[in-house]
């Protein structure tokens, strides 16, 4: 297990991190989302070694990750952008990061270059911004490491080479219980390759849970009623989040179990109702604007 125990981390006078807890388990896909600046990239850095935090630990079966070559060594970062040695092939890169990597597998390399419209002697300098992370992501599979941080990992990349990473992702995750960690903004994708997932907001991990939980736990409301008044849906056993009218339809989002929420309308005696799930985005809005958090609207790429 990959833990965040009270993480602090600040740069200058701007407090990124506040105290955050993470926990990732092993063979997971972890999606990490927030609003632009909440300090995913800075979360993600220090998971993977590369920033030490102000106070609170980072740890990897209970060893800190800073400083430990032999965690780093079964961790694999790739960052949106993607960096390579002037004038390297693709190669020539798997080359340098194979001599960092124990674990890195030449048979893999080779068994994945079918995967890939170039070839390996293709200079990473020529190559396409999409094509470039192809090629770290055909690095990163050969490297075969323990956990897989990837951030912002599929911005650039077309339909077709999406889907094919998105199935490699899942498959090395199944195949190996590689435990992979994913922040982006594109919600739907996170939401087609996570199983569990982490909100980022004020510098701390507001929630944390099973994708599959996650859902469960909210559900939008659509129902027809005579009456303004919303607070009728006020419950102990639920929490009404928001609300908004639509001709005469009202909306709302609730936080709570379906059965519940039924319970209450059929008591309440609504001329209509109809409970549907949430994507992951509208989870997203709704929790932030729950908790009064300022928010821009998620753009889906």
């Amino acid at each position: 297990m990959i833990r965040g125990k009270g993480i602090y981390k600040s740069f200058d006078e701007n407090k990124v991190l506040k105290g955050v807890d993470i926990n990732i388990h092993k063979g997971s896909i972890y999606g990490l989302v927030g609003e632009n600046g909440c300090g995913k990239s800075t979360l993600l850095k220090i998971l993977n070694g590369i920033y030490h935090c102000d106070k609170g630990v980072a740890t990897w079966c209970n060893e800190g990750i800073f400083e430990n070559p032999e965690i780093k060594e079964k961790i694999f970062f790739m960052n949106e952008a993607v960096y390579n040695f002037f004038g390297f092939s693709v190669k020539s890169m798997a080359k340098f990061l194979s001599t960092q990597y124990k674990s890195f597998s030449w048979e893999r390399f080779k068994e994945l270059e079918g995967s890939f419209k170039f070839s390996s002697s293709k200079k990473m300098n020529n190559l396409s911004k999409g094509q470039k992370k192809q090629a770290m992501f055909w690095i990163a599979f050969s490297l075969r490491p323990e956990v897989m941080i990837l951030d912002e990992p599929l911005d650039g990349l077309d339909p077709m080479i999406r889907k094919r990473i998105k199935e490699m992702i899942i498959n090395e995750t199944a195949d190996r219980e590689m435990t992979t960690i994913i922040s982006s903004h594109n919600l739907l994708e996170l939401e087609d390759l996570c199983d569990h997932i982490g909100i980022l907001s004020n510098g701390k991990i507001i929630i944390e849970k099973d994708l599959d939980e996650l859902k469960m736990d909210i559900n939008k409301v659509q129902y027809v009623c005579d009456s303004e008044d919303y607070n009728f849906l006020e419950d102990d056993r639920f929490e009404v989040l928001s609300t908004e009218k639509r001709g005469k339809f009202k909306i709302a989002i609730v936080r709570g179990y379906r059965d519940e929420i039924i319970d209450k309308l059929e008591y309440s005696k609504v001329g209509f109702y109809d409970i549907m799930p949430l994507t992951l985005e509208e989870i997203f809005i709704a929790e932030l604007e729950g908790k009064e958090y300022e928010y821009e609207k998620i753009m889906v790429r």
